[in-house]
């Protein structure tokens, strides 16, 4: 007999639900459960970043920096960057370096008394945001062109000293307030296209993932913000999709939704305890093998301290 010659075993959300409502001790029998059952993995997806580091979600990307700007938006389903570097290339030239950033925090960061110097960027604060975008009872007072770089507004009241703001479809960053008057404007942000604006455009806020440099970008050269981030799993869809992780993890998935069902079904309450030690098995040999395999080396740093003879 021969084998099947194929390694592409994966298993629709309605299988996995299914598999999940079998193993808690009940066929799935009608849409709610289904229903529910989604509803469960997506709550189980979250719960795995709270857990740590899900290999399979780790991605590049690179953010061009603009002179004179410091904050850049992240993309909205970032949860975290693991690692990052400031990519450096002279104008006109095909030689790059990429050299360290340090990351730092939001305390750090408020205590640097010039946040206006500029210079190559050696550290990042980086603002874990929600991506969630809130309403205002601002306007906006008269008409911008695609190019204008102070925007007028029907008031301030509520608005961050610097930060995002969202007209119609664009995203833009100000630096400063003065007055009713956004400052210091960087137009078409977060990927958007800097477009004109009349009258009374309602003003929203953008709860946007983000990093901010230190020094400030300057001309000097070309400077690119490299970076490894860690983003949220895909929604479990419709029912016919397959599951956002590595194949590694299906016999997690499936023992973690039937514990996140039983604890919803007072009948299955008594299986709890099994499908709990069940599920932490199961995540516990998924994560030991969903890991980096890099050799780690340390090495000591030699410092003198004193000036003794």
């Amino acid at each position: 007999m021969t084998t099947t010659g194929t390694t592409a075993f994966n298993m629709e959300f309605t299988e996995l639900a299914e598999e999940a409502w079998e193993r808690a001790g009940r066929e799935m029998r009608t849409g709610y459960d289904l229903r529910t059952a989604r509803r469960s993995l997506n709550l189980m997806t979250i719960e795995w970043a709270n857990r740590g580091i899900n290999m399979w979600t780790i991605e590049t990307g690179t953010i061009t920096l603009t002179p004179g700007l410091a904050t850049y938006a992240l993309p909205l389903d970032t949860i975290d960057l693991l690692d990052h570097v400031i990519r450096t290339q002279a104008n006109n030239s095909s030689t790059q370096a990429d050299l360290s950033i340090t990351r730092i925090s939001v305390s750090t960061y408020a205590t640097i008394p010039n946040k206006l110097v500029q210079g190559r960027p050696i550290q990042v604060w980086i603002q874990r945001l929600s991506g969630e975008t809130n309403p205002t009872d601002i306007v906006l007072s008269g008409n911008i062109t695609s190019t204008d770089t102070s925007i007028t507004l029907s008031s301030v009241l509520g608005l961050a000293g610097s930060g995002f703001i969202r007209l119609g479809t664009e995203d833009i960053y100000y630096t400063y307030i003065s007055g009713n008057v956004l400052g210091g404007v960087f137009r078409g942000q977060n990927n958007t296209t800097a477009a004109a604006q009349t009258d009374g455009t309602a003003v929203f806020v953008p709860q946007l993932p983000a990093v901010t440099v230190w020094p400030t970008p300057d001309n000097s050269q070309q400077y690119q913000f490299v970076y490894y981030r860690m983003r949220r799993i895909q929604d479990a869809g419709a029912g016919v999709q397959t599951s956002d992780m590595n194949f590694r993890f299906l016999p997690c998935v499936v023992a973690g939704l039937a514990y996140y069902i039983a604890m919803k079904v007072p009948e299955l309450q008594g299986r709890l305890d099994m499908l709990k030690r069940v599920y932490d098995e199961q995540y516990t040999l998924a994560a030991q093998e969903d890991r980096e395999k890099a050799t780690l080396r340390l090495v000591p740093r030699i410092a003198f301290i004193g000036g003794g003879t």
